[in-house]
């Protein structure tokens, strides 16, 4: 009798719940059941099945955001962010008893700050929009991820870098000031539009990465960059995959600034231009005796800059062993750097068992890498790369389809990278995906004071439970 007493306080309580989600945002905002659609039951990571949440909340406001945590906290509903989607690691993936909050109408540029170069936006607005908004003014935001349907919330989220981040940073670098709504239903703002300031605890860049665990954001302001009218990519093959990771420090020193500095094995190159049906002119003798590529980059507001920073990269390349250097503008350029962009789906394509993105020191870039393949080897594994060369943000797609064999191989890797002085993610997260080897590998007492740092923000535990720490 205790128990079915038990069961009805707790159908009572959800029903309570339910009712009161409905009254924050409205009932054609708060999906359940099956009104839920498949899209919210998951997000990009590729070894975690979808898992369907009882609501999706679409809320309009901070206000809205802050009365669905107070509800969440009240009835202990655990709740989950969702950007687009488009995440890696499986922080967008919801629990089956909980609350998905999607930013999906928060999404309006609110201003573009032409005289403090910066952009304030809702988490919803995706980096296309922001793009096409800052590109009509001469300014850019200089974060790019890969997935330009991705949004700038989930970027605050999950601290997302990508091939621009050697010259510009991650988004922890371009993230100004927030506005976040903590699991205690409290709005709080944190920075702004100065580009520094030394006044207590940076609250901003402890929630920037924090993967939805502490709170959720509602608004941001970002910093804006001059856009660079002239622009030009090289392609560059070697014969030896040595010389493309010794080449990698001498152009980060050259002065030559590279916005863009990727090192492409041959293996995900031939994937990359078939899957995007790229052709890049590359004679087949080059093409299947070179291990790898490089990918570099060059920007200038002066096309007579670019053509002489063009001419000193291409000597200082010939000097470093490319087999060859390929100058591609315009059109070429761009297909070349969107298929690179697009690379998750190049592998997720041709049957990648799981995309996972260790950073070390690009100095120990050749070790790690060399420790890969024999680890790979040693698993009867495919293990197949690409990455930001400039930043040491590796890049790997792995081919390993037992499960168990797969958990102790990406086990094996992380440690690797650990053991160079790296960290088991340089931008996707931790997210539910990596959780476990996270907690197993890092320092105890870091993840102790994480906990109580979580604790302090959300005493209730019900932000993103799953994520990052049990």
């Amino acid at each position: 009798m205790a128990s079915h007493r038990t069961w009805e306080k707790k159908m009572a309580g959800t029903a309570d719940a339910t009712a009161r989600f409905t009254e924050t945002v409205g009932r054609d905002n708060l999906l359940s059941g099956d009104a839920v659609g498949d899209d919210y039951a998951h997000d990009e990571a590729l070894s975690w099945p979808p898992r369907r949440p009882a609501h999706v909340a679409r809320p309009a406001t901070a206000q809205e955001v802050a009365g669905l945590l107070a509800v969440a906290a009240e009835y202990g509903v655990p709740v989950t962010a969702r950007g687009s989607g488009t995440g890696l690691s499986g922080a967008a993936r919801p629990r089956e008893d909980g609350l998905l909050i999607s930013f999906e109408r928060m999404n309006k540029v609110l201003e573009i700050d032409t005289d403090n170069q910066v952009a304030v936006v809702q988490p919803g607005v995706t980096l296309a929009e922001l793009d096409a908004r800052t590109a009509a003014v001469g300014l850019a935001y200089t974060v790019y991820p890969g997935e330009l349907s991705a949004t700038v919330g989930g970027n605050v989220g999950t601290n997302a870098g990508g091939m621009r981040a050697v010259k510009h940073g991650v988004t922890r670098n371009n993230v100004l000031g927030i506005e976040a709504v903590l699991p205690t239903g409290e709005i709080v703002r944190t920075g702004g539009k100065t580009s520094k300031v030394s006044t207590g605890y940076d609250l901003t860049q402890l929630i920037v990465g924090s993967e939805g665990t502490l709170a959720l954001v509602t608004e941001v302001t970002v910093r804006l960059v001059p856009r660079p009218p002239h622009g030009a990519t090289l392609l560059v093959p070697f014969g030896d995959f040595d010389q493309v990771m010794a080449a990698v420090p001498r152009l980060v020193a050259s002065g030559l600034a590279p916005s863009i500095l990727e090192y492409i094995d041959t293996p995900t190159m031939d994937a990359i231009c078939r899957i995007q049906e790229l052709e890049l002119g590359v004679p087949d003798d080059i093409r299947k005796a070179d291990p790898a590529y490089l990918v570099v980059g060059l920007e200038s507001h002066d096309g007579e800059r670019l053509r002489g920073d063009i001419e000193n990269a291409g000597t200082l390349l010939d000097d470093l062993g490319a087999a060859a250097v390929y100058v591609l503008e315009g059109g070429s350029a761009r297909r070349l750097v969107e298929a690179r962009e697009k690379a998750f789906w190049t592998v997720k394509a041709i049957g990648a068992h799981d995309l996972i993105d260790v950073v070390v020191p690009r100095s120990r870039m050749p070790e790690f890498l060399a420790r890969v393949r024999e680890l790979a080897a040693a698993a009867d594994s495919r293990v197949l790369g690409c990455g930001h060369a400039g930043d040491g943000n590796v890049h790997l797609a792995v081919f390993c389809e037992d499960p168990e064999r797969r958990h102790a191989l990406l086990h094996d890797v992380f440690a690797a990278g650990i053991a160079v002085g790296g960290a088991i993610s340089g931008e996707h997260g931790v997210g539910q995906a990596k959780k476990e080897h996270f907690l197993t590998l890092e320092d105890p007492a870091k993840v102790a004071l994480m906990r109580r740092v979580k604790h302090a923000f959300d005493p209730e535990g019900i932000l993103n439970p799953d994520v990052l720490l049990d």
